[in-house]
Formats: structure tokens, C-alpha cells, sequence
């Protein structure tokens, strides 16, 4: 059997867009020879559509929209991922479903069983789940379909298992010949891996080939990797799909070869996901073009590098503004990597502003020291001048502050956190300085001084980010264990980390969950990033 597999980047919401796209890859498929193709998860709406699953017209114009694929379609039978009206009387309004044309006919709909509802995932709000399963025959063959969490219940990952029913087991059982799953899986690092084993473990267990379509492309917080597979029914990888692009991956399930699995290195895989996360965050949202207030820092000479694979060099932006704090070598060096990534650069210097605004202040704030306060008003005025580049321009402005920074709050509120989107606020400084690095693997575009000088706000006369933080290589491990692994404070101690530092930096995370709400959505690349999946209550007691 030829099969494709149509790894697609659609958009929520553009029915229109999102048919005309699978649309002009079923006819690819057709010319392939393919006799199948198959699509994601949700392809006709996008993924995820939350709360537009509430909306009965989002839903209606679903399943019109599916009535007219049918009509336009290819010779191959194609199966898409879709959202359908639960017409029952009760339960959630919605199911996620997949379809099956062929011959401008809609032949069988399936629906998934089983919904996640832990990290980004909250399905169960939306989606009524399926009280069974069992395959449909397609072109005389038994096909098994599932719907991504649908294969991820399996004994390979005993310890994360949330259900109590195996779908792919159940249609194992009930004599398909092939298992099919249309997949929305983000990406985060670690997670082809993981998939790896599933899907080899799954069809080595049943002896059945597995075709696993997975999604591509950026939505808010999410990036989806793609990286489809085929594995045979001795669970080999035998062919897979290119990640963090489109692609139209065909399958001759009796000539494929095996194929070892993907492993790029991590910083790659990082920097081509933000690159993807920030181009389609932009463009789904009606942006072309983004402004970034380059310091001479890392953080934003990495952030400046990601806007420009994602843009274009001509799309961004770069705007030094220097205080009487800033040393030479940080404009010297925001200088230097405007002119490697050849970006247009300009430079608004700041004092006069600052010391306006503080003789502004000066009666009110008499007999009080200079401290934070003065510090903040720096980046306010940055953060109010890099929004009216972006208000004049039509430019997105993009935050450059770092994971650490944000989970102990060593960041201004309406300050530096201004923007529409925080770009690597899933890494962690350590990361950061890991991802310079890669990107400076062939030729240096982040100068060299950027990466090696002690990280600095640059807020008041000889400040490093160590008079606040500890070193951030024992921060980040500090990091990790409380946010991603759910350790307590004296587990940390335990494993080697003073009390005191522990103590601190567990309270200021606690106490800085205000700032984090009002941050700019994050792209997320780990395994437990801040915003949509990971709910802490602003006012709560310290634990």
C-alpha cells in the first residue's frame, strides 16, 4: 500500500485556508500515486482551538467546511482531523474527530478516546470522549484509527498513564491491519524520543505498522514539530518526515527501508522551533515585521539572531538605548550584531528622559535613596519607547528575558517584560548561553565579549546579575528541580544545594507568580514552560 502522510501548518479558525491547504496536498498525494493520505489532528480547524469549540457556529462551520473538502477532493482516501457536534443530548458540546473521504463522500467519522487534560491540555472541557472503538475498512483493508493521546496510554509509559482504557489495544483486538494516528503533539525537547519508543514498542507489541501524522507549525504557545513516521510492523522506523516544516511524506509500506531515527542536536532543534514559534506567531497574527531592544547582552543578541531566521533581516529591527550606565563595549557590541544579522539599528539614549523624569519625582521622593526604584524607571522608559516604535511602525515588539529571570522575578514589570511575545522565556540562562554558542558554530554573529562578559542590567554603576542571583548554573539545577520536577525545598538541600539559597529563590519565585500573569505568552520548548501549563494562583499562601 502507498500511503501519504501530509504534515501540514495550519491556522485556527481559517476553515478556508486550512481546505485549501489539504486540499492542494491530497491532490500531491494523487499524483504520488498515494492510496491513502492522511492528515493531523484537528487539520480543518487548527490546533488548539479552545475555547471557539464553545462557539455552535465554530462548530457548524466545521462540518460545512468538511461537506465541501468532500466535494473537491482527491482520487486517494483521505483521513483529516476535524472537530464534530456531539449531537447526543448531554456531555461536552464538541468531539475531535477524524473523517474519511473518498469519492466526494464522507465514508466513516471516528472519534478520540481519550483526552488529556495535564500541562498545555484541556480537552476534556471541550470534547466528549469515545465509549469505543473498531476499525474501517478502507480500500479492503481493516484500518485502526486513533486520535493522538489515543496510543499514549501504553505500558511502556506505566508510570504516566491516566486511563483506564488502551484504544489501540482495543482495535488490536479487533482485527486491524494497520493503526493510523492523527496527531497534534508539541514539541518540546525530549519529546521524538519519547514518541520513538511508543510508536516502535506499539507496533513491535501488536505487529501491526503504525503511520503516525503529526502536525507542524507555530499557535500561541505552541510549537508543533512534525517529524511524522512510518514504522513496519516489526516496529522499524522506516521513514519520517523532516521537522519544523511542511512536508509530504511518502510511504510504500511493501519497498520502504529502515531509517535510523532523528538526532539533530538539541540547540539545533531549539532554535528552529523559537525560529518557527515567532514566524508563525507573527504572520497568524497580522505581523510582518518585529523591533528588539538590543542591550550588548546574550539574551537579546539570541533573541535577535531567532527574529532574524524566522523574518528575514529585513523584517527586524534593532534599537540600543544607552543610559549613563551602559558601558561603551555593550553598544559596541549591539553594534556589531546589528551589522552581522544586517539588521537596521538605531540608538535613542535614555538619560535625558531618566533624569527628567526623576527631577519630576524629586519632591515627592525627597529623603529617599536611590535603589530599585530608579532602576525600573530606566527600563520603563526603554519598554515605553520600544511600544511606540511598535504602535508607529506596525512592528511587534519581542521580549528577550530568559526563563530564570522570570521565574525570580529579576525583570520590570511594564519594563523590559513590554512586548507581544517573550521569545525565550522557556530557557534557561545556562540554555541561553548553550544556544549563543551553537549559533556562533560556523561564524561568529553574537560577538564574542556578548558571551563571555559577566551578564549585566547595566541599571546602576558596576552591577552584575550575581549581586542579586547565584551563579545561574546553580540556579538553573535549582530551577529545574522546583518548576519542571516538582521537588521540594529540602529534597534540593538535599542533593547538595545551601538552605539558605534554596529558600530564597523558592520564595521569590513564589512571590513574582503577579508578574508571570502579565508577561507576554512564551514560546515553549521544555517539558514544563510558565503560562498556559503551569496554573498557579497569584494569591495564595507560600508553600
Amino acid at each position: 500500500m502507498k500511503i501519504a502522510i501530509a504534515q501540514i501548518n495550519t491556522t485556527v479558525g481559517d476553515f478556508a485556508g486550512n481546505s485549501d491547504k489539504i486540499i492542494d496536498f491530497w491532490h500531491q498525494a494523487d499524483k504520488s500515486g498515494a492510496e491513502i493520505v492522511v492528515f493531523p489532528e484537528l487539520a480543518l480547524c487548527g490546533y488548539p482551538p479552545r475555547d471557539l469549540l464553545l462557539k455552535k457556529t465554530f462548530l457548524i462551520e466545521n462540518e460545512l467546511a468538511l461537506d465541501q473538502l468532500a466535494k473537491r477532493g482527491g482520487k486517494a482516501v483521505a483521513v483529516i482531523g476535524f472537530a464534530s457536534k456531539n449531537d447526543n443530548g448531554s456531555g461536552r458540546p464538541a468531539r475531535n474527530s477524524a473523517a474519511v473521504l473518498q469519492n466526494g463522500q464522507i465514508l466513516a467519522t471516528c472519534h478520540k478516546s481519550l483526552l488529556p487534560t495535564y500541562d498545555v491540555f484541556d480537552e476534556d472541557r471541550y470534547f466528549e470522549p469515545a465509549k469505543s472503538v473498531k476499525p474501517i475498512e478502507i480500500l479492503n483493508k481493516k484500518i485502526g484509527i486513533t486520535i493522538c493521546e489515543d496510543i499514549w496510554n501504553d505500558d511502556v509509559f506505566i508510570h504516566d498513564r491516566n486511563y483506564d482504557r488502551k484504544p489501540a489495544d482495543e482495535l488490536a483486538a479487533t482485527g486491524s491491519e494497520f493503526l493510523l494516528n492523527l496527531s497534534a503533539s508539541p514539541w518540546s525537547l525530549g519529546k521524538e524520543h519519547s514518541r520513538h519508543i511508543l510508536l516502535s514498542q506499539l507496533s513491535a507489541k501488536h505487529g501491526l505498522p503504525i503511520v503516525y501524522c503529526n502536525l507542524v507549525g507555530g499557535n500561541d504557545e505552541l510549537v508543533f514539530d512534525g517529524g511524522s513516521q512510518y514504522y513496519n510492523k516489526h516496529g522499524v522506523l522506516s521513514a519520517n518526515a523532516t521537522m519544523f516544516s511542511e512536508d509530504l511524506l511518502i510511504v510504500d509500506t511493501e519497498k520502504t527501508k529502515p531509517k535510523s531515527n532523528n538526532t539533530d542536536d538539541d540547540n539545533a532543534k531549539i532554535f528552529y522551533a523559537l525560529s518557527l514559534g515567532v514566524k508563525d506567531y507573527l504572520h497568524k497574527c497580522g505581523f510582518q515585521s518585529a523591533v528588539i531592544g538590543l542591550s550588548g547582552g546574550i539574551d537579546s543578541a539570541v533573541t535577535a539572531a531567532i527574529a532574524v531566521e524566522a523574518l528575514g533581516c529585513e523584517n527586524v529591527r534593532g534599537v540600543a538605548m544607552p543610559s549613563q550606565y551602559s558601558s561603551q563595549g555593550s553598544l559596541d557590541d549591539a553594534e556589531s550584531l546589528a551589522k552581522s544579522l544586517k539588521i537596521q539599528y538605531d540608538i535613542v539614549p535614555i538619560e535625558p528622559i531618566f533624569e527628567k523624569l526623576k527631577s519630576q519625582l524629586k519632591v515627592i521622593f525627597d529623603g529617599c535613596a536611590e535603589d530599585t526604584t530608579e532602576e525600573n524607571m530606566q527600563a520603563r522608559i526603554r519598554g515605553n519607547i520600544l511600544m511606540s516604535m511598535s504602535n508607529k511602525f506596525g512592528s511587534l515588539l519581542l521580549t528577550t528575558g530568559n526563563k530564570s529571570e522570570l521565574a525570580v522575578g529579576y525583570c520590570t514589570l511594564y519594563g523590559d517584560m513590554c512586548g507581544g511575545l517573550a521569545v525565550i522565556s522557556d530557557l534557561p540562562k545556562t540554555r541561553v548561553y548553550s544556544l549563543a554558542k551553537w549559533i556562533n558554530r560556523k561564524q561568529e554573529i553574537i560577538p564574542e565579549p556578548t558571551i563571555c562578559k559577566p551578564p549585566s542590567a547595566e541599571l546602576r554603576p558596576d552591577q552584575i546579575d550575581q549581586d542579586s542571583l547565584p551563579d545561574y548554573e546553580l540556579l538553573d539545577d535549582i530551577l529545574d528541580s522546583y518548576i519542571v520536577n516538582g521537588s521540594d525545598a529540602e529534597t534540593i538541600i538535599s542533593s547538595g544545594h545551601d538552605s539558605a539559597t534554596v529558600k530564597r529563590m523558592i520564595r521569590l519565585i513564589n512571590n513574582n507568580e503577579y508578574k508571570r500573569r502579565q508577561a507576554a505568552p512564551g514560546i515553549k520548548v521544555t517539558s514544563k514552560a510558565f503560562g498556559v501549563g503551569r496554573r498557579i494562583p497569584v494569591a495564595k499562601h507560600q508553600q
